[in-house]
């Protein structure tokens, strides 16, 4: 059982939020709906609008358009599937043909004109589904699932289609389910089964199935959405929909590509909120990968890293196998609340203890050592010779006879045992199946986890089939990869969601006095200097070096003066990328000889190589520090994005960076750099002083405001290097690129 239930709160995508008996104006921006006001500075909705799907999926009146009972024909086999299903949920069925007085007995009308208001669902098996959207419209029909292929799936052509077709369906005020679905949405899901269930959301069927088989094994599944090429429902509909379902534990999502990043974001965010896990399986992660989604589903695949930090920053776990889909939902859609965060490991064996250990500790989870006291309280039963600490070794014997249950009692009773993993990497009755039937009476008896892996490659053993798949508290695996992967995202997700704080909550609503003096600076469809685009981020409050523009060799000399030798020198333009490599920067320049000499040789070389300048700048000597780069690009699926890692040349030679998509706060911006490999850089090495961290943190947080108010203007921003100085004393931006819109 989970540790709380999840309440119901649901309201129509169309109807919305209603408010003292009056319907708000709306706005939808990036494909997402949302009260008007309740949006960020950018016009973005900050909260998701939960479609009302219960008609959908338990309806009580359904149509089938094109339903027959031919011999040999497709739709026969499909209306026997939907007669099938309409009896096990409830629902009458009308069948719609234009030739037929009857099917399968039933009596038919005409057609879509002829049927009243009170269909909830059409189901149509035509091949051209569009003419058929606004007589459903006419009969108030509130759904509709359509089968047809080729559509966006088949390139430009069937894209144009669908894209008509979703006109049509926002036309009508109806909702589609598809074009390229299937009939999944309407399988037979078994009712014998308790507990929390696991609701599945697929792009493509066939990757489901895994899942759906999870019920033979216990699981019990409540709903399936098969999305298909979502021309009107997609992913983050039926995201927001099962994230206020009481009986859904966790959900379980198969992914190719997002119709909209910013409506899945807000959906996550409603499973965040209500603490309710959600796994994704997402492909796309390389360019071959990404190639067949979009050959698949017709959707864009997004930068991979870009939606990966996405699905973290709202607490979407991403797996990448299916088995790993079905573990891991099913472990957190059933497991209670974590009371600690200690894992033991416990085995007959010292080397599966051993080699269990290792990896869960690679992975990342916490594998205490058991006290003193805890130790000799085990020596009772287990020999002295063998090491008990953590992993746990009994050596064999004791499972066999009552000091196998006394030893498992004895782990879950330490305060600091969360979890107890046992690892048994093969059969080996009478004492393995004591061990398993020992393991399910103690997890009946504690509000702690217990996994068992269970090796046996044939899995047909009475202890496996019957005692552990028997036990809905136990969590059992075949393979150590997928425990400790699951165990791990257990973890990972009650951490994340004790005292989860949507980031939609802290995003700013208005424009600050710097977004308009930052404005004034743009140049649509144009570069900005390295003078200009510092300019921007001096009216964000980020610091610059003191520097002038300048256009004369004289007025360099005064300007070096002003701003202090020893001084920098750098060509600066709207066109310059790469000053260094073209030899147009200059450091270290302490008399007025050097300034005239060099002004001469960078405005020399910028002449030759054909570069228009607006001036050179001459720029103050910044004391060395940890080269960084912060920077904003635009991804096309999840609109302005943040990044942050190792600046100067480091940035192209490691690629060592970590990104995240506004808005976010404080405590995201440490993750950021939580991530980065050379991390250690920032608290000094080889003694080296630390680095001004908190200065950092607050660059970030300034440039993704920037990102969030300038969208509309700014489609690229490149601080490098941003040089972080010693704690204490700041971070200066020493260069920046920006491109406007």
């Amino acid at each position: 059982m989970l540790g709380s239930t999840h309440g119901t709160f649901t309201t129509d995508l169309r109807a919305r939020v209603v408010a003292c008996g009056e319907q708000p104006a709306r706005v939808a921006v990036h494909g997402v709906t949302a009260v008007e006001g309740d949006t960020d500075v950018s016009g973005r909705p900050l909260h998701a609008a939960v479609p009302e799907l219960d008609r959908f999926f338990r309806p009580e009146v359904v149509a089938v358009v094109g339903a027959s009972d031919a011999e040999g024909r497709p739709n026969t086999g499909i209306t026997r599937q939907l007669l099938d299903w309409a009896g096990r949920v409830g629902a009458r069925v009308v069948p719609v043909h234009p030739t037929r007085t009857a099917v399968f007995g039933i009596d038919c009308v005409a057609s879509v004109g002829d049927l009243d208001d009170s269909v909830d669902l059409a189901v149509l098996l035509v091949a051209d589904p569009l003419p058929v959207i606004e007589q459903l419209a006419e009969a108030k029909v509130k759904f509709a699932v359509a089968f047809a292929s080729g559509y966006a799936e088949t390139g430009a052509e069937g894209a144009a289609a669908q894209q008509r077709l979703a006109a049509a369906v926002g036309r009508s005020g109806l909702r589609l389910l598809g074009p390229n679905t299937n009939l999944n949405a309407f399988e037979r899901f078994r009712e014998d089964l308790d507990g929390p269930a696991v609701a599945l959301i697929t792009q493509s069927g066939h990757q489901g199935r895994p899942v759906f088989t999870m019920q033979e094994l216990g699981v019990r599944l409540s709903h399936w959405a098969p999305t298909g090429n979502e021309a009107d429902l997609e992913t983050a509909d039926f995201l927001s929909y099962f994230a206020h379902r009481p009986e859904v534990g966790a959900i379980a999502c198969y992914v190719e590509g997002l119709k909209d990043g910013r409506s899945f974001l807000l959906a996550a965010d409603q499973a965040a909120r209500r603490g309710v896990p959600v796994v994704a399986v997402k492909v796309g992660r390389t360019e071959a990968g990404a190639r067949m989604a979009a050959s698949h589903t017709g959707k864009l695949t997004g930068a991979d890293q870009v939606v990966d930090a996405a699905m973290r920053q709202f607490g979407v776990i991403r797996v990448d196998g299916l088995d790993q889909l079905q573990d891991t939902a099913a472990l957190l859609a059933r497991a209670r609340r974590p009371v600690a965060d200690g894992v033991v490991v416990y085995s007959i064996s010292g080397g599966t203890g051993a080699h269990f250990s290792d990896l869960a500790t690679a992975a990342g989870l916490h594998l205490p050592g058991l006290s003193q006291a805890k130790q000799d309280e085990l020596h009772q039963w287990i020999p002295d010779y063998l090491s008990v600490a953590n992993p746990v070794d009994n050596g064999g014997h004791p499972v066999g006879d009552w000091r196998g249950r006394k030893i498992i009692d004895a782990i879950l009773a330490d305060p600091a045992v969360g979890v107890l993993i046992c690892p048994i990497t093969g059969p080996f009755p009478p004492m393995s199946d004591k061990l398993a039937r020992d393991l399910v009476d103690a997890a009946e008896q504690t509000d702690k986890l217990v996994c068992v892996v269970w090796g046996s490659p044939v899995g047909t053993e009475e202890a496996y089939r019957t005692t552990l798949l028997g036990s809905s508290r136990v969590a059992t695996f075949r393979t150590f990869g997928n425990c400790i992967g699951a165990v791990k995202a257990y973890l990972d997700h009650h951490r994340f969601s004790t005292g989860y704080r949507s980031p939609f909550d802290e995003a700013p609503r208005t424009p600050s006095p710097s977004f308009r003096k930052a404005q004034a600076l743009m140049r649509p469809g144009h570069r900005l200097s390295e003078h200009a685009a510092k300019q921007l981020l001096r009216a964000y409050g980020i610091r610059v070096p003191r520097e002038q523009l300048v256009t004369s060799a004289a007025a360099a000399v005064r300007a070096a003066g002003q701003v202090g030798y020893p001084v920098v020198m750098k060509a600066s333009g709207a066109q310059l990328a790469h000053k260094t490599e073209l030899g147009l920067v200059k450091v270290g320049l302490t008399s007025a000889s050097q300034i005239r000499d060099t002004y001469r040789e960078l405005t020399d070389i910028a002449r030759y190589e054909g570069i228009d300048l607006d001036g050179i700048l001459v720029c103050q000597m910044v004391p060395r520090g940890v080269e960084m780069v912060v920077g904003v690009t635009h991804d096309p699926l999840f609109g302005p994005t943040v990044t942050v890692g190792l600046g100067g040349v480091l940035v192209e030679v490691l690629n060592d960076a970590a990104v995240r998509v506004p808005p976010f706060g404080e405590r995201e911006a440490r993750d950021m750099l939580g991530e980065l490999r050379g991390r250690a850089l920032l608290d000094g090495v080889r003694g080296a002083p630390a680095a001004d961290v908190d200065a950092l943190v607050e660059v970030v947080l300034r440039v993704q405001r920037m990102a969030l108010e300038l969208d509309a203007d700014l489609a690229e921003l490149d601080i490098n290097p941003l040089m972080v100085l010693p704690r204490g004393q700041g971070a200066v931006a020493l260069d920046a690129l920006a491109v406007c819109r």
